[in-house]
């Protein structure tokens, strides 16, 4: 007779991913009944009528969107889907396909032997060096052709410009526009903090977690240790995909036409060409991201150095 006791079987958990979800909903329907009720208040009302939610560029200020910012701005959405993917399987840590091994006798020659990188680390390397150049390239001819000065503030009433568009956007009555002439305040500064202040967060974060990084007893390297500038690297990727997911979201619910013919074929006609432009895009980064199998990414890693396939694990 069997007198052990009986098996219990523990109760299931919702994925974390569910409560998310949820979580996020529930602050979403919050935010916008708090934001309809505080819109209704007669301080309010006038506080919104004082600043409608954009601040006036200064005088002699570009008109329109030229078309080298949508190439640049293609370019970035595309590296950064790659960075973002393997980004996040080296966050994973999950084991590496391959290793790679950079050739010393050719391209890069050091006195040091090269050392050992997974093929994920190899890829996310190369790819942020793509998109490091693209950035350098972005910020000087934004300088050089006066752009600068629809992304950074200029004058301190963006502030409270960008409180009324941030009000009038979670109230869902979207503060009125014209991306063609100027963004809204919320946008300037959103774009500011992306382009001036994450895109350098990542790219420092990211280079004191490189295996070339100088490993001196430093003050910087004391401050800003490995496991700090992985957690800073890793909170700015989310940030991107956040700051992604909302950009894409306005974009695609504020005049979807007239955004995307801005952003992708450099026109304020009404037209669809920028719609194209953008499927067209869109599909080509998909399919990308398709044909960049495992065995593809080894193969083009291998051009650089050598290559060794990690045998597959033991099935259980």
């Amino acid at each position: 007779m069997n007198t052990s006791a009986p098996e219990t079987t523990a109760p299931r958990r919702a994925p974390r991913l569910v409560w998310v979800i949820v979580a996020s909903v529930v602050a979403a329907v919050v935010i916008v009944v708090l934001a309809r009720w505080i819109r209704e208040l007669p301080a309010t009302q006038d506080f919104i009528a004082d600043f409608h939610g954009t601040s006036a560029l200064p005088d002699g200020a570009p008109v329109g969107l030229p078309a080298w910012l949508g190439w640049q701005h293609g370019l970035n959405t595309f590296f950064l889907i790659f960075i973002v993917r393997s980004g996040l399987q080296l966050h994973s840590k999950k084991r590496p396909s391959a290793f790679w091994t950079r050739d010393n006798t050719r391209f890069v020659k050091t006195k040091s032997a090269p050392r050992r990188l997974s093929i994920d680390l190899w890829l996310h390397i190369c790819v942020d060096t793509l998109w490091v150049v693209n950035g350098v390239v972005y910020i000087v001819v934004l300088f050089a052709t006066g752009q600068w000065v629809r992304v950074v503030p200029t004058n301190w009433d963006i502030v409270p410009n960008a409180i009324s568009a941030g009000l009038q956007y979670a109230s869902l009555d979207w503060p009125s526009e014209n991306g063609w002439v100027n963004y809204n305040a919320l946008q300037v500064i959103s774009y500011f903090v992306v382009i001036f202040i994450a895109g350098p967060v990542a790219v420092i974060t990211g280079l004191r977690m490189s295996p070339g990084w100088p490993q001196k007893d430093t003050l910087f390297n004391r401050v800003v240790n490995e496991k700090r500038a992985r957690t800073v690297h890793y909170a700015t990727l989310i940030f991107f995909l956040i700051f992604t997911a909302v950009h894409v979201f306005l974009v695609l619910t504020t005049g979807a036409i007239d955004n995307l013919n801005h952003m992708y074929a450099a026109r304020n006609d009404g037209g669809w060409l920028g719609f194209w432009i953008f499927v067209a895009s869109t599909g080509a980064m998909v399919g990308a991201v398709f044909a960049l199998t495992p065995a593809v990414l080894r193969a083009i890693a291998g051009k650089f150095g050598a290559i060794r396939v990690m045998p597959a694990p033991p099935k259980k």
